[in-house]
C-alpha cells in the first residue's frame, strides 16, 4: 500500500497549492490513501465545511485536525455529517464529531487513521498515549485494518517520539504535526512503524509559521499586538511523508519525505520513481 501524508495546509496559498498537486501526485505516486492535515487552511485557523469539500475532491481520503479543531464556529455543526473529518480522539466525551475513522483504501485495504493532540505546552485534553492504546485495542493491526495511521498534534518532539515508541509495531505510521517546520528524522522504528517528528506544513515558507512575517515579529520585540496573524500568501511548498506499507503485515516497508515547490530544498520518495 502506497501512503502519503501531508503536513498542516495554511491558508490559500496551502489551499491552493494542495488542490492543485494532489490529483498530479496521487497519478505520479500510484498512490492507494492519501491524509491531510486540514486545521489552519481557513485562514490559518480551522477548516470550513466548503474547504473540507475542496480537499477531498482534490483527492484526499481524510482530513485531520488539531488544536485549532473548532476555531471556525461552523465546525461544531457540520462536522458530525463528515466521516472522513477526524479530530483529536482525545478531546473530552461529549465533542462533536469522531477522533478515529476506518476507511476503505483505493487498493480495496481498509486504513484506520486515528488523530491525536500533544498535552505539553498546549491547551490539556485527555491522555493521548491512554486513547491511542484503546483505539489500538479496539481495531488492531491485521485484525481490524489492513494499515493504521496516527496524526499526532503536538508541539514537543520528546512527547511525539514517546508516543511512537508506545506505538510502534502496532501502527503503520505515526506523524507529526502542528510545529509547521519540516524535520529529517523519517524513519522506521524497531517494530516497523514509520515515524517522522513533524511533516511540515503546506503553505509559504517565506513567514513565520505560516503567517505574515511582520506581526508576529511585532509581538516578540513589543510584546503588544498590533494586528491579527494573517497568513502569508506566496508560493507555498508542499510537504509531506511518503510510506510504503506490506500488505502482508501492515508495517512500514519504505518511508520518504515529499517537498515540492516554494522555497524550501525539493525532495521526493525515488522508491516510487523507478
Amino acid at each position: 500500500m502506497r501512503l502519503l501524508f501531508l503536513g498542516d495546509v495554511v491558508g490559500r496559498s496551502g489551499r491552493a497549492a494542495v488542490v492543485d498537486a494532489l490529483p498530479g501526485l496521487r497519478a505520479r505516486y500510484d498512490l492507494d490513501f492519501v491524509v491531510v492535515n486540514g486545521e489552519n487552511a481557513a485562514g490559518g485557523f480551522g477548516i470550513t465545511e466548503s474547504i473540507l469539500a475542496e480537499l477531498l475532491d482534490a483527492g484526499a481520503d481524510a482530513v485531520t485536525l488539531g488544536n485549532h479543531a473548532f476555531d471556525q464556529k461552523e465546525t461544531l455543526v457540520y462536522i458530525d455529517r463528515h466521516e472522513r473529518l477526524v479530530r483529536p480522539i482525545n478531546y473530552p466525551k461529549g465533542t462533536p464529531g469522531r477522533g478515529a475513522g476506518l476507511f476503505r483504501a483505493r487498493n480495496g485495504m481498509d486504513v484506520l487513521v486515528v488523530n491525536a493532540m500533544g498535552r505539553v505546552f498546549m491547551t490539556e485534553l485527555d491522555c493521548p498515549f491512554r486513547a491511542i492504546d484503546a483505539e489500538l485495542h479496539a481495531c488492531a493491526l491485521k485484525r481490524g485494518a489492513d494499515a493504521i495511521i496516527i496524526d499526532f498534534h503536538a508541539e514537543a518532539t520528546s512527547e511525539k517520539q514517546s508516543l511512537a515508541y508506545f506505538a510502534d509495531g502496532r501502527a503503520s505510521v505515526v506523524v507529526g504535526t502542528h510545529t509547521h517546520a519540516p524535520t529529517a528524522d523519517q524513519r522506521i522504528l524497531p517494530l516497523g512503524t514509520a515515524f517522522m517528528s513533524d511533516a511540515g506544513m503546506c503553505g509559504d515558507y517565506n513567514s513565520v509559521l505560516g503567517m505574515e512575517i511582520e506581526e508576529p515579529v511585532n509581538r516578540f520585540v513589543t510584546r503588544i499586538p498590533r494586528g491579527r496573524f494573517e497568513p502569508a500568501g506566496g508560493p507555498a511548498t508542499i510537504s509531506g511523508l511518503a510510506v510504503e506499507i506490506d500488505d502482508t503485515t501492515g508495517l512500514a516497508a519504505k518511508v520518504g519525505v515529499v517537498r515540492l515547490g516554494g522555497v524550501l530544498a525539493p525532495a521526493e520518495p525515488t522508491f516510487w520513481l523507478s
